[in-house]
């Protein structure tokens, strides 16, 4: 029976699947809520033969060394799988799932309510209200930049970025996007979006979505450059990967008013923040929250659960980033 390590307690549904699938014997979970400690990791992934893994686990070849041979498969709760090398994975035939879909449409609703809660200045506003600021009703008082009928640009046009695109009807908006390639002509339709290159997109976005994968391409996509390429009215909100926005950039700019806000819910260096972030009032900052509701969390470790499953069940899993080390690829 394949033996399973679980990194960190996830939905119940879930751990029953493995428990039933496996046995409870074969279930290693790691029960304390919190990261696993690296020396901990390593330790107890030594002889398993599938790994339940959490974005905050790094897979690369030290983990594949502490893992050994008989290592197949590991299954990512996470759309995302930066945190794997997959290559390495690749190459010692340990495949890779991920857990696409079941958060498109939960991390779209977070990207939206980054987008008005960063134009229309939210989080200060109640930081000014529990502070104890208010006093009186003004007409400049948080003033904010409006959503309705503007141009919203966005980086990345995959399940997500289109999931976000929909929204953007209801606002009146015009959708421009760039991406490494263009939407069918029917699905470009339906959105009501224009693919431009990356120039336009920064020059015309009066709210800039991000949506692209973490890759050599888009790491510091969005640094001094690109910032200087916006309107200075202009809103910036990343629910992809951090590093894809140059952190350190983005603080100049929102300090120095470049662009007039921007909504974060990932970091270069989660859970650190860029110090000059926080000093920057126009700006709203979540801890990675894009896919935290308590049915989508059950949902995302489910599917993590099923790849497992089915890969031991000797069937193809559902959601295999690697696909070549499969047999039959």
């Amino acid at each position: 029976m394949a033996r399973i390590l679980v990194t960190r307690p996830v939905a119940e549904p879930a751990l029953e699947m493995l428990r039933n699938a496996f046995g409870a014997d074969a279930i290693d979970l790691y029960e304390e809520d919190a990261i696993i400690p690296r020396e901990e990791l390593l330790r107890r992934v030594a002889g398993k033969d599938g790994v339940f893994a959490l974005l905050s686990e790094k897979v690369d070849a030290e983990f594949l060394e502490a893992a050994g041979p008989g290592l197949r498969i590991v299954a990512n709760m996470a759309v995302g799988y930066d945190n794997i090398t997959v290559p390495e994975c690749s190459q010692r035939g340990v495949a890779v799932t991920n857990t696409p879909d079941v958060l498109t449409e939960t991390t779209a609703d977070l990207a939206w309510g980054l987008i008005i809660g960063a134009s229309r200045r939210f989080a200060e506003a109640e930081r000014f209200l529990r502070n104890g600021e208010w006093k009186e009703w003004s007409p400049t008082l948080l003033c904010g930049v409006d959503v309705y009928g503007k141009t919203l640009g966005i980086l990345g046009m995959g399940r997500i970025g289109q999931a976000v695109a929909r929204r953007a009807t209801g606002f009146g908006m015009r959708v421009i996007y760039h991406n490494r390639s263009r939407l069918p002509e029917d699905t470009e339709r339906a959105l009501n979006a224009e693919r431009v290159d990356l120039p336009t997109l920064l020059a015309e976005s009066d709210i800039l979505s991000v949506h692209c994968p973490l890759g050599d391409a888009t790491h510091g996509i969005l640094g001094a450059e690109a910032f200087k390429a916006m309107k200075p009215t202009a809103v910036l909100v990343n629910t992809s990967r951090g590093p894809v926005v140059d952190e350190t950039a983005l603080a100049e700019a929102l300090l120095a008013k470049e662009i007039f806000a921007a909504g974060l819910d990932v970091f270069e260096r989660e859970p650190s923040v860029h110090a000059r972030l926080l000093e920057c009032d126009n700006v709203v900052l979540l801890p990675h929250l894009g896919s935290a509701t308590y049915a989508t969390r059950q949902r995302m470790a489910e599917t993590a659960a099923a790849n497992l499953v089915a890969f031991f069940s000797g069937k193809r899993p559902p959601n295999c980033v690697n696909p070549e080390v499969l047999q039959g690829g």
